[in-house]
């Protein structure tokens, strides 16, 4: 669901988005979770969760097991690097 935003605030979010999109660390856990996604097709539609190390649906991944994402704010998870 799209949030309500004026149109000064929707370029301002898309500009701290798109920051936050290409930080060292987000890109390499997007390049991980691409590289366990080629390695295992039949986990399409699923995320991978790279604090527990295996896919797990997209609901249960972004919600955090039900507990909320405010606990896992600023988390540092191991990333393999180039598996």
């Amino acid at each position: 669901m799209a949030q309500k935003l004026s149109l000064i605030a929707a370029r301002a979010k898309a500009i701290r988005d798109k920051a936050f999109a290409m930080t060292d660390e987000r890109r390499e856990k997007k390049a991980h979770s691409q590289r366990m996604h080629r390695a295992s097709p039949g986990n399409k539609g699923k995320d991978y969760d790279h604090k527990d190390g295996r896919f797990e649906s997209v609901k249960q991944n972004r919600g955090n097991e039900g507990e909320g994402t405010k606990k896992e704010s600023g988390k540092k998870y191991k990333i393999d690097k180039k598996k």
